[in-house]
């Protein structure tokens, strides 16, 4: 039986192809309502043009230091004549390369080679600048960098405990910024290094909107379709030349600080540390030992002098132009004057805080903040003490107008009680469990402040008389609690209290109190700790309400 011929009117649709499978390791996608900049489309992007040239300073320190070296005599001869030698003539025709270049007929060599290896500097500076990409998807922070030894590092989103961005003096004359994106373990951090200014701060607000835990579905203003990848590259090489040629850095809108630091003060709090205190007692053993011993000893005074300045010198400059303030995303951190950084701390990523005093500070009435967080270094990391105070000295209306930032969830009532029974106290009835007669000969000047605390939302660490100091343990951010005794401890029946956070400049550590008082408290703790973590929304903190 044959087949009827088709009829041309009819037409044959083929099957519908089944849908392909998601890949489950791609990558999620950006939320269009959650970023500004182009370069926060989940899209692979190149970082600013200059990067090579910033990254490569110290290679090219090293090689301006070689070819001065090398021109030394020409140098001393253009710059300082009248110090010559009468016998100078002979000396630099046989120790001075271009000399000896231009006598030997060897200036196109000489020139070829310097152009060569101009060329393959050039080449190289490329390559790493067209292999080094990031990307910024729903999930992650990407940075893939690496000519001959690929690296890929990711920072998930929901571990970002914060975005530094830092202006490094030559960067902020290029108009160019590096942005940090801290992560939650040791050497996990994503650094984008650089970027123009524009683009790092619109970039890291985008991290941080991601990273709030804000829900989709939000009105948001309209952007326009993103374009090509190369269009992409184009604008930002376009961006980075127009960063270039503008020179220093465009104005960055900066909120309002709450705290402003006098110059004067930031100086006077240098020379009055621990440090002027070393200086002294060393100085005189000096003088001593020069009176009554060798004289040539006091000539080691110079250089040491001129190393405290130096130290001086940096710790007086990285705590000027400081600002404190808060933003939807937390908390901003601004602080250096050659290098800027400004680091955003969101809610429910500090774990500890300390309120301190120095002797020599007492009769002036200023005091120190400090914080752990988790930074992505090494607690012997010299930056991890710099990252570690967000108030380097303040007067008390200061230090409570910082602790209102920092500590957004403690109630008002315990706030208002921290300075005048915590850090000032003790008071006739202020809570704290203080060390025990028994014990006060191991505590003979601060058994009276030696004492602490537990709320329902902190456990409060109060200690010192020299150096007052009160350590604030957030429950929800507590990882574990220690008891713990010594053979002296258990003879007086005293024990020492450990509340155990990240790692930081912050201890919070407390002894010589009495063992039943401290089992108490690691009860409380332990309790309130589970209690307070299973309530806690703070490490999402621009989350929609979730439904019941």
């Amino acid at each position: 039986m044959s087949l009827p011929p088709p009829n041309p009117d009819e037409r044959v649709s083929a099957p519908a192809p089944e849908p392909a499978a998601a890949d489950p390791a791609a990558p999620a996608p950006v939320p269009p309502a959650l970023v500004r900049s182009p370069l926060s489309d989940g899209e692979w992007h190149r970082l600013h043009p200059l990067t090579p040239l910033l990254r490569g300073g110290l290679f090219l320190i090293v090689v301006i230091g070689i070819v001065v070296a090398n021109f030394r005599d020409r140098l001393i001869e253009g710059l300082f004549p009248w110090m010559l030698p009468s016998d100078w003539d002979e000396y630099a025709a046989e120790s001075d390369p271009v000399d000896y270049v231009l006598s030997h007929d060897l200036l196109l060599i000489a020139l070829l080679a310097v152009a060569g290896v101009l060329i393959v500097l050039l080449v190289l500076f490329w390559l790493s600048w067209r292999v080094h990409t990031f990307r910024i998807t729903g999930d992650d922070v990407e940075v893939r960098s690496g000519v001959l030894f690929r690296t890929h590092r990711r920072a998930p989103l929901d571990r970002v405990q914060g975005v530094n961005l830092t202006r490094p003096m030559v960067a902020r004359l290029l108009g160019a910024a590096k942005l940090e994106v801290v992560g939650a373990g040791l050497d996990a951090n994503v650094k984008l290094e650089y970027l123009s200014t524009a683009n790092a701060e619109a970039v890291r607000a985008d991290i941080l909107r991601l990273a709030s835990g804000r829900q989709l579905g939000e009105a948001a203003a309209a952007r326009a379709a993103p374009g090509s990848r190369t269009q992409a590259a184009v604008a930002t090489l376009g961006a980075g030349l127009h960063g270039l040629i503008d020179g220093a850095e465009a104005p960055v809108a900066e909120p309002d600080s709450v705290v402003h630091i006098p110059t004067g003060r930031v100086i006077a709090a240098q020379l009055l540390s621990g440090s002027t205190l070393w200086l002294l007692l060393l100085v005189g053993f000096l003088v001593a030992g020069s009176i009554y011993g060798t004289p040539w000893v006091l000539f080691s005074i110079v250089p040491t002098i001129i190393g405290f300045g130096t130290y001086w010198f940096r710790q007086i400059t990285k705590a000027l132009r400081y600002a404190i303030a808060p933003t939807p995303a937390g908390i901003r951190v601004t602080f250096g004057l050659f290098t800027t950084i400004t680091e955003t701390l969101p809610p429910g990523r500090i774990h500890a805080v300390e309120v301190s005093q120095p002797l020599l500070w007492r009769g002036l009435g200023w005091w120190r903040i400090r914080v752990n967080r988790l930074s992505g270094r090494s607690a012997t990391d010299a930056a991890t003490e710099q990252f570690s105070d967000v108030l380097p000295v303040g007067t008390q209306a200061d230090a409570e107008r910082v602790l209102r930032l920092v500590l957004p969830g403690l109630p008002a009532a315990e706030l208002d009680a921290l300075f005048p029974q915590g850090v000032l106290g003790p008071t006739g009835s202020d809570g704290y469990e203080t060390t025990p007669r028994r014990g006060r000969w191991l505590r003979p000047l601060s058994w009276r402040r030696n004492g602490f605390r537990v709320t329902s939302d902190a456990l409060l660490l109060r200690s010192g008389v020299l150096r007052r100091a009160l350590v604030l343990l957030p429950l929800a951010r507590l990882q574990s609690v220690r008891i713990s005794q010594g053979p002296i401890d258990r003879a007086l029946d005293v024990a020492n209290l450990t509340g155990h956070t990240v790692l930081g400049q912050v201890s919070g550590t407390l002894g010589i109190l009495d063992r039943t008082a401290a089992q108490q408290a690691w009860a409380q703790v332990a309790a309130g700790a589970v209690a307070a973590a299973a309530t806690d929304r703070s490490h999402r903190w621009d989350a929609a309400e979730e439904p019941s």
